[in-house]
């Protein structure tokens, strides 16, 4: 047999073999488990970002409860309530008309006066030496008056004697006439300084009570100055107190004289005073848009009403011509007020509107909104126009009462 029929294996090569076929079968092994992993590491990360996607598209999602307006005085309420102050039928300040000191004076602030009583003596020297000599000064015109009389009376009987002109004598009555002018005219200046010296007693003018006494023993006082730190008092007629009040445009038309008006203190819940409209300017200031109102109330009452206090007027006017919103539903903007509102595909459109007046809950929309419009409650600040929401209706009770907790929020 040849040598080269019979092959001898080589020690170890066949071990060698297997040995890479081992580590190529590892290999692949290893390569698709590796591959396996991440896979799963790339289909977990895909569906953590579609989550994440679609969770902040829903955080991102504004979600807002609507209410419509209703119209104003809708609660049941007839009445339109005003602000404003009490004022006193009378109530005037007391300036000097003669200069000079303060004597004295008998009454202070609080003390109730009769017409014609005195509140203060005020010492004029100054006054008094003008009188005597306004009244030396007529003695001494008198006496030329006599003297002009006595030489007329002569010069015309020498006239019957045809001893002078009659130009001459007709110069003697113009003489008197002039000396009897100035005759006048002195006394009228003795009359005029006597009255004035009739100032020096300042006495009250009607029946009332001193709200304010700006003078003291010694003090000077300057005749004609009326700025209101020189007014020597101030007296105020309690017995009757008037109410003004800017009644807004929408309603003047239905204020009339004789109409009732409830009063009302907010330090005195429940108390409740009764007056009437006395008076209306019969024109509309275009400052403001209102009718000004005067109504008499009762002063002195078991109310204590004081001139200057702070009180609510309600005056049953039909109040249901303008529509009301929830306060909590304005926006406030540099351009204006403006509230939300939502259409049926869920855009925001913001609507510029005109005041009305402030209600508490609700405020009155005098333009700008329509009874169909679904406006927002609570809108948030950053609230655009065209922005999409999701909008739901608010429950019944929390349309007009507008809690805070039913605005709009972010989920």
């Amino acid at each position: 047999m040849a040598q080269d029929d019979f092959h001898i294996p080589e020690p170890g090569r066949d071990a060698r073999r297997g040995a890479v076929r081992i580590g190529v079968v590892a290999l692949v092994v290893g390569a698709l488990v590796f591959g396996a992993g991440t896979f799963r590491v790339l289909a977990a990360r895909t569906a953590d970002a579609a989550a994440l996607r679609e969770g902040t598209g829903q955080q991102q999602q504004v979600f807002v409860l609507w209410t419509k307006p209703k119209p104003s005085g809708s609660d049941g309420s007839a009445q339109v309530q005003l602000p404003g102050s009490l004022v006193a039928i009378q109530d005037v300040p007391l300036f000097a008309r003669s200069s000079g000191y303060v004597r004295k004076w008998s009454h202070d602030i609080g003390s109730r006066v009769r017409k014609g009583e005195v509140l203060a003596e005020i010492e004029t020297p100054e006054i008094d030496r003008q009188i005597e000599q306004a009244r030396a000064n007529v003695r001494q015109i008198a006496a030329a008056v006599e003297l002009a009389r006595s030489s007329l009376a002569r010069w015309e009987n020498l006239r019957k004697d045809e001893l002078v002109t009659q130009q001459e004598v007709d110069e003697r009555r113009t003489t008197l006439t002039q000396q009897l002018a100035t005759q006048a005219a002195a006394q009228a200046e003795v009359g005029r300084l006597e009255s004035l010296h009739g100032f020096d007693t300042v006495v009250a003018p009607f029946n009332g009570v001193v709200t304010r006494r700006n003078i003291d023993v010694g003090r000077l006082v300057n005749a004609g100055s009326v700025t209101a730190d020189q007014a020597l008092f101030e007296v105020a007629s309690t017995e009757r107190l008037k109410l003004v009040l800017g009644v807004p445009q929408a309603y003047a038309a239905q204020v009339h004289p004789g109409l009732p008006v409830e009063v009302t203190l907010a330090e005195q819940p429940g108390v409740k005073v009764q007056g009437k409209v006395a008076r209306t300017a019969s024109a509309i200031d275009p400052a403001t848009r209102t009718l000004q109102t005067e109504i008499d109330v009762p002063g002195n009452t078991a109310a204590s009403l004081l001139p200057g206090a702070y009180v609510v007027g309600h005056l049953p006017l039909q109040a249901g011509r303008l529509l009301a919103v929830p306060a909590n539903a304005l926006l406030f903007r540099p351009e204006g007020a403006r509230v939300a509102a939502v259409d049926d595909q869920n855009h925001i459109h913001l609507l510029p509107v005109q005041l009305g007046r402030d209600l508490g809950k609700t405020v009155e929309i005098a333009s700008g909104v329509r009874a169909d419009d679904r406006i927002v409650l609570n809108p948030p600040d950053a609230l655009s126009d065209g922005d999409v929401v999701q909008a739901k209706q608010a429950p019944a009770p929390a349309a007009m009462a507008a809690p805070a907790t039913a605005g709009a929020t972010k989920k």
